[in-house]
């Protein structure tokens, strides 16, 4: 008599999802089992070497910020110095002499006044 074989393909779906899920896991788990080696195989740096690698990293971080703030604000005052940032006055007078009274608006810049004067 001959004998099928089965394979990972065949059978009932919850039985092919169960193979999938322990694949997963067992996939997972060689991974972890991976990392763990590289890491004691890691030369880790002794405390001397990191902290004083640390140092540099932290002032190279402090001169780039500091230069880059000089540069930020040697734009914004070259920029104030040519008014760029400068606004600009605007003034609309409307009068209007009707036989019952005058009315004037006056903006200016973001003030705005009305008056408002009636005909005797």
């Amino acid at each position: 008599m001959s004998t099928k074989k089965t394979s990972n393909t065949t059978g009932n779906i919850f039985i092919r999802i169960g193979r999938a899920v322990i694949r997963f896991f067992k996939r997972i788990g060689g991974g972890i089992t991976n990392v763990r080696q590289e890491l004691k195989r890691v030369l880790w740096p002794t405390r001397e070497k990191l902290i004083q690698t640390s140092v540099i990293v932290l002032v190279v971080i402090a001169v780039a910020a500091i230069i880059l703030t000089a540069i930020g604000s040697g734009a914004r005052h070259g920029l104030e110095a040519i008014g760029f940032y400068e606004v600009k006055d605007r003034t609309v007078e409307t009068t209007v002499l009707p036989d019952t009274g005058e009315t004037t608006v006056m903006e200016t810049g973001t003030e705005t006044i009305i008056e408002v004067t009636t005909a005797e």
